[in-house]
């Protein structure tokens, strides 16, 4: 009759408990790790081989928890130790967890549970970041039932471990037993399409995950355990004597992950911890360390970073296609559906007829582009014939290099159906960056701040993708108007040229507007254009800057403003495209950036320089003209709403004659009706959504004047979350004011209802506003790294009687709300405020006048320059150079 286990236990020898020895030997062996990672950072630096060093780390920590074994566990004890995971596959990263498994049967484990106790007690306190798992070869198999763990268990790799240990463990992932290779790999193929998702499916953020992210050493890894399991081959090497790799293909991603690795191992150096995001904190550092030095034209930081996004690129490229060979092994090919042309559709997927396709010919690349267009049903390309074209891509001429009949495709391709589609897709697979050589200087670059979001490259697929929804025949909430304005364009595809040169020379050093141009108008005029076509390519280039900056930083209700953009503009059709543009080009930006206010902004720009272009570009009506026609119009829309004439006119009289200059008349008729019963001398606070869908607010405040008021405001609004895009300051009649703001939640937290608002600034107006102050907010950690000294600039406005400040600075929560509580300390009126923010900076513009309504004296200039720069940088004493 066996004996219980409990009883087996208590006849088991333990290696000695040794206290002394063990914190002698941890303190040894931290030190032994620590000179080992000093040396392969020295190595490191010398660019040695990075799969060597990660080798060599791996051995390292080998050798140390082979001791710790030896000292706390018998050879005899029925226990094994292995390697699992990246540490299983013989590579460690400075700062990456070593994940353990300790094998043995249930007796065994609990024999040795406190020797088990003691040897992991040791390995932390040797600073070795130990994750472990204690199973039997039984309990590894119901484990394994999840495919993570499974995953983990196949690149197992013995430590201390017998060869009988080594085969139960090989049986029990065995995929006879648990995961068949087919269901292995379409679980871990949805694994790394869910897991893309998480990144927006792009590889081109600008902290991206180096390891998780798409593109990254995990989808490397991915295709190695689906290679292992399907085929039993650990390496790349193996798959192209299978077949499933070419050699250039085996060759692009060993490059591809070496450049991976060596920024990971780079980047655990310099954060000295497990990190695994580039993010900000880290990038400069990183790029420094690994010898990246700026240059004329692009920091080094952005060279790294450029690397980086080209590598990742590669790697989504190649392993499309390998995922693809590897669902045709499991699952067979179908019977090709030719779809014409010399092309057909096997299993979805198009592919070219001719097993020698494309004999280096790019006509027959744009063929197949034309194909996949025309054929709405296609899944992707198939992967023999995605590596036929990755393997003349290296061979593909410049359009400078062929002849018209070739051009002349790839412009028939620009005015066919999906023709966005095409360009981003011909972008993807790198035809795109041969065809035109300028647009693969900027694949990949990034800009080192917070207003472009995406590389050079990515960022004009996402402008071709808005002018595509333009062209989809539908209104879309985003854009009010870009539906209606689409039809009126005489050649939609002289639109997506712009959007696809428009910044097409970032990088080179000089204007890239005027760089692009030039891009631009070589590039129509080779493809046949006419002249009128090219120049009005070359000028949306020159100028896809000037309808945003225009909108954002002047005042568009001024009529010399609109004067001056629709003299620049010439004519309608320009209008037209340059709307369609500015609009993709700032939506494509930054998810963050597009919203109905900016919606609306251009649409107000663009209605109102289309008018002036209408009736011509004299000498814009009088003021009292455009008082007189605003005023005419509003009274029709309150007619409409039911309010006789009478009422309407006094009203009128209540309200300043600049508001019928300045704001729409839908704007005025709404201000007009809820003022409608105010008492004299009484405060209004009205808020409303500026679109049904949005969550932009127009928040409209009428009250008396009053020192500090415009500061109760901006503070209470920052106060209660909402970041303000847009501030119209007027005086009204008999002393009271007619403030409009415009405005946003700071974060998705904010309660946005428009009611509560209004009740939070009407008891704040209603209190002392002397006592508000600003609230204390904590600077987002991005924003640490994109500090720049502030500008301040005082221009006499001589027509107005005012002093205007243009204000530049870093971008924080609570910027505008502090600035506003320094000029009400200063004892400054604010007239008129236009408030701007571009990703890390602020561009803001005040106009004020001293608490007698003059403008500011010398002294006052230089007593609020110094209250400013005290209040954006407290560090800065005043008297400091700025």
């Amino acid at each position: 009759m066996s004996r219980p286990p409990g009883d087996r236990a208590q006849h088991v020898p333990h290696a000695p408990a040794d206290p002394a020895g063990d914190a002698q030997w941890a303190a040894e062996a931290r030190q032994a790790l620590a000179q080992a990672d000093a040396r392969l950072g020295r190595r490191f630096a010398q660019d040695e081989n990075i799969e060597r060093l990660l080798a060599l780390r791996a051995r390292a920590v080998d050798q140390l928890l082979q001791q710790a074994w030896q000292r706390c566990l018998p050879a005899d004890g029925g226990l094994s130790l292995f390697a699992v995971g990246g540490y299983g596959r013989g590579e460690l990263f400075p700062r990456s967890d070593i994940d353990l498994l300790v094998l043995g049967e249930p007796a065994a484990q609990q024999a040795h549970a406190p020797a088990l106790g003691r040897l992991f007690a040791l390995l932390w306190d040797a600073g070795l970041p130990v994750s472990h798992a204690v199973r039997s070869a039984s309990q590894c198999v119901q484990a394994a039932a999840d495919q993570t763990v499974l995953t983990a268990l196949i690149e197992s790799r013995p430590l201390c471990a017998t060869a009988e240990a080594q085969q139960g463990l090989s049986r029990a992932v065995s995929p006879t037993l648990i995961w068949p290779a087919r269901d292995y790999f379409l679980a871990k193929r949805e694994e790394l399409l869910l897991r893309h998702q998480r990144f927006g499916d792009t590889a081109d953020n600008l902290e991206p995950d180096l390891k998780d992210g798409p593109g990254g050493l995990r989808d490397l890894n991915t295709l190695g355990w689906m290679a292992l399991r399907a085929f039993g081959v650990g390496d790349i090497d193996a798959l192209v004597g299978l077949g499933h790799l070419g050699l250039d293909e085996a060759a692009a991603l060993k490059r591809e992950r070496a450049v991976l690795a060596r920024l990971r191992f780079g980047l655990h150096l310099v954060a000295q911890r497990a990190e695994e995001r580039l993010r900000f904190d880290y990038q400069k550092a990183l790029a420094e360390h690994m010898g990246f030095a700026d240059d004329a034209g692009n920091l080094g930081v952005e060279k790294m970073m450029q690397g980086f996004y080209r590598s990742a690129a590669v790697v989504r490229r190649v392993s499309d296609r390998l995922l693809q060979r590897f669902e045709e092994q499991f699952d067979g090919e179908a019977a090709p559906e030719p779809v014409g042309d010399g092309f057909s559709l096997r299993r979805g997927y198009l592919s070219a007829d001719d097993p020698l396709w494309p004999h280096g010919d790019i006509a027959r690349l744009f063929a197949l582009f034309a194909c996949w267009a025309r054929v709405p049903q296609v899944r992707g390309l198939h992967s023999m014939t995605a590596r036929g074209l990755a393997e003349m891509l290296d061979e593909i001429p410049a359009y400078a290099e062929v002849g018209e009949a070739v051009r002349e495709q790839f412009v028939a391709l620009l005015r066919g159906p999906r023709a966005v589609d095409t360009l981003a897709r011909m972008a993807r697979l790198g035809v795109l960056g041969q065809w035109i050589p300028a647009f693969a200087q900027v694949s990949g670059r990034m800009q080192f701040d917070l207003f472009h979001v995406y590389t050079v490259d990515q960022h004009t697929l996402m402008v071709l993708r808005n002018i595509g929804v333009f062209g989809a025949g539908r209104a879309d909430e985003r854009f009010a108007i870009a539906h209606e304005v689409w039809p009126r364009l005489r050649k939609p595809e002289l639109l997506l040229l712009a959007g696809l040169f428009h910044d097409i020379a970032k990088g080179r050093g000089g204007d890239h507007s005027e760089l692009g141009a030039v891009d631009a108008r070589a590039f129509c005029s080779a493809h046949g254009l006419s002249a009128s076509d090219t120049e009005l390519v070359a000028w949306l280039v020159e100028q896809h800057l000037r309808m945003s900056i225009t909108a954002q930083k002047q005042d568009i209700t001024d009529p010399d403003v609109i004067h001056a953009f629709a003299t620049r503009v010439g004519n309608r059709e320009r209008l037209d495209y340059l709307y369609l543009l500015t609009c993709a080009d700032i939506a494509g930006t930054s998810p963050k950036l597009w919203n109905a206010w900016k919606d609306r902004l251009l649409a107000d720009l663009y209605f109102a320089a289309r008018r002036a272009l209408r009736e011509g570009l004299e000498a814009p009506l009088p003021e009292a003209e455009r008082v007189q026609e605003a005023r005419g119009n509003v009274r029709e829309l309150m007619r409409a709403m039911g309010h006789g004439d009478a009422a309407i006119e006094r009203q009128f009289g209540a309200m300043p004659d600049e508001g019928f200059v300045r704001f729409r008349p839908e704007q005025l008729a709404w201000q007009a009706v809820s003022l409608m019963g105010v008492p004299r001398g009484g405060t209004l606070v009205k808020a409303r959504r500026i679109a049904p869908e949005s969550d932009a607010l127009e928040v409209f405040v009428h009250s008396p004047d009053r020192d500090g008021l415009f500061a109760a405001i901006v503070m209470t609004l920052d106060r209660a979350g909402f970041s303000i895009h847009r501030a119209r300051v007027l005086d009204g009649p008999g002393g009271t004011i007619f403030d409009t703001f415009e405005v946003t939640p700071a974060s998705r937290f904010v309660d946005g209802d428009s009611a509560r608002l209004e009740q939070l600034l009407r008891k704040a107006l209603g209190g002392n506003i002397r006592i508000l102050r600003p609230a204390r907010r904590v600077i987002p950690r991005q924003l640490k790294h994109f500090r720049f000294a502030p500008r301040i600039e005082f221009i006499d406005s001589v027509e107005h009687g005012r002093t205007v400040l243009n204000l530049v600075a870093t971008d924080r929560p609570g910027l505008l709300a502090d600035v506003a509580h320094v000029l009400r300390d200063q004892q400054l009126r604010v007239q008129d405020a236009r408030i701007a923010t571009f990703g890390e900076r602020a561009e803001d513009q005040f106009q004020l006048t001293d608490h007698d309504d003059r403008p500011l004296t010398e002294a006052a200039r230089q007593a609020l320059r110094a209250a400013l720069l005290a209040c954006l940088d407290p560090e800065k004493k005043p008297g400091d150079p700025h």
